[in-house]
């Protein structure tokens, strides 16, 4: 089922504009339950958040704060994460692992508090622990600007979201891919590919010369996507709550993880067109979902085959979409969430205080910690989440929970491979060069919590200091989820401006369950509430933190 229309662009800024100076509040209460569901025709066991699948869509503002009450009626503990949401002196409200107690199953409750601040674009929220978000529970969450900051184009006639993703048809698809996963450490192939929750994926309604703004996100496990229009052109205009050059596409991809957003003009006939997405690189069948955009009026569709997939030597052919990736340029005079343009922040003068340079590798087990046949590692380590979230061990001083800064900062073969709970510890305002190295054959995406970083650079083969050459140290895309194609690699520069306790881990939702993942704690000695929020009132404690005081 698709969700309700979305709420109308120009009441959001009305309302952001009668509350005056004070950032209005927005709550909401979600009851997680089991709940049946029938997006392939048969009936699955799906996790749905107030009755919804997918769970509802949040609508605000920059600066809102949003107050989100959670009740989980399953049998499991369940967290929600926000994707892209950069949690500001807040990782209290990451909603992962590492930072929050799970919230009891068979109705605990937990009320998350955080504000978009400084933020506007296309975001989604989605459950964080075991593989949960195999059977839903995730939503689009998306931040409108406030009235007095200008976005780079003129106010579209209506906005469409769209949460695509690769889906299993498994009876019980969260416990049954979980299973899968302990028992031989692999997923087998997607089943089918929804759009908001269905193949088909309903029905966006515009007028004929109009212009409208479609927003993707990738909410599934694994699979990246390729999304076009017949018939009609995609202006890119947001990547990941960033404004990029107005490139103009005949279709884009998403890899897991990742966000974006076009403008489509309605510019032809009127008739019902096919929106298509379908998944890449895959050595089996290509999955497809369609929908359909409807003209008003229109009473046939257009004629003509769907649109094709970007063109293609083979499965594994990634020419074409590491070019676009290329592509992808930062608007230096746009306003961001703020009034200042984006180039303002000039990123490549900036000297670099460190590099950590991350290969993502897998295999079995080292250690019986980890168990499996399979796991996966970042620099050799298997990441073992602890019974006490980082966050609660390093806020109470507790002992024996982290592993600090035992992650080598580069690969090293002779080191051989082992498991742990990895966290380095990094300066506040440090400006790092991260390089992702991925020498599998399957391509990576790699996700930061807390921030955006710039993407400077993709290579082939093994990175060295000599590809800093290459590096865009002008206009590169900033976001918040790169991809690694194979064999290759990645290079970032982000500026650690938020303390807290930070997931950087894999997108692709199997590798980072088979521990793929590791935590920055961005922190200084100067305790102040201008640095990081004191713990919530409200936060759960458990582990070796359970019964200590607030």
């Amino acid at each position: 089922m698709a969700p309700p229309p979305p709420a109308p662009f120009l009441l959001l800024l009305l309302l952001a504009a009668l509350a005056g100076a004070d950032d209005p509040y927005r709550y909401f209460t979600w009851t997680v339950t089991y709940g049946p569901i029938t997006p392939l025709g048969t009936t699955q066991q799906g996790i749905l958040i107030n009755g919804q699948f997918p769970g509802p869509r949040i609508d605000c503002v920059t600066n809102d704060n949003l107050v989100v009450t959670v009740i989980n009626a399953l049998d499991e503990p369940f967290l929600l994460t926000w994707n892209g949401i950069k949690q500001r002196k807040n990782s209290w409200q990451d909603g992962v692992a590492g930072t929050n107690c799970a919230i009891p199953p068979r109705g605990g409750n937990y009320t998350y508090r955080f504000q978009t601040k400084d933020q506007i674009g296309t975001f989604f929220y989605f459950p964080s622990l075991a593989l949960h978000r195999a059977a839903g529970g995730f939503g689009a969450l998306n931040v409108y600007q406030r009235p007095a900051i200008p976005v780079p184009y003129p106010p579209p006639a209506g906005d469409f979201t769209l949460l695509v993703g690769d889906w299993y048809a498994a009876a019980s698809p969260h416990a049954d891919l979980r299973r899968d996963l302990d028992a031989t450490g692999a997923l087998p192939p997607p089943d089918a590919l929804l759009i908001n929750g269905a193949p088909s994926g309903g029905t966006f309604v515009g007028d004929r010369g109009g212009t409208y703004l479609f927003r993707v996100s990738n909410v599934g496990l694994r699979a990246s996507v390729n999304v076009r229009i017949q018939g009609h052109a995609l202006r890119l205009v947001e990547v990941e709550g960033t404004h990029p050059v107005q490139n103009v596409y005949d279709s884009l991809d998403v890899h897991a993880g990742q966000s974006l957003a076009f403008l489509v003009t309605l510019d032809q006939p009127p008739l019902d067109y096919a929106v298509v997405a379908s998944t890449r690189f895959t050595p089996t069948n290509e999955l497809t979902a369609v929908a359909t955009l409807h003209y008003a009026g229109a009473t046939a569709r257009a004629p003509g085959p769907l649109p094709l997939a970007p063109p293609a030597a083979g499965p594994f052919d990634y020419g074409w979409s590491l070019n676009q990736a290329r592509s992808f340029r930062w608007n230096l005079t746009a306003s961001a969430a703020r009034p200042n343009p984006q180039g303002s922040f000039h990123y490549g003068s900036i000297p670099t205080s460190r590099t950590l340079v991350l290969a993502s590798s897998s295999s079995a087990p080292v250690d019986v910690a980890v168990g499996g046949p399979r796991r996966c590692a970042v620099n050799g380590v298997s990441f073992v989440v602890p019974d006490t979230p980082l966050k609660l061990a390093d806020n109470y001083n507790i002992a024996d929970v982290i592993d600090w800064d035992t992650l080598p900062v580069r690969p090293d073969a002779t080191a051989g491979a082992g498991a742990g709970t990895p966290v380095l510890r990094l300066g506040l305002h440090e400006f790092v060069e991260v390089v992702f190295q991925n020498t599998e054959s399957e391509l990576q995406s790699w996700h930061l919590d807390g921030y955006d970083f710039w993407v400077v650079g993709y290579g082939d083969g093994q990175w060295n200091e000599t590809q800093r050459q290459t590096y865009n140290l002008v206009d590169a895309q900033a976001r918040h989820t790169v991809q690694v194609y194979p064999n290759g690699w990645s290079a970032i520069l982000v500026s650690l401006d938020n303390q807290g306790m930070w997931n950087l881990r894999s997108a692709i939702w199997d590798r980072q369950y088979l521990s793929q993942q590791l935590y920055l704690r961005v922190w200084t000695p100067e305790q102040s509430f201008s640095n990081e929020y004191a713990i919530p009132t409200n936060a759960i404690l458990c582990g070796k933190a359970a019964g200590l005081p607030h």
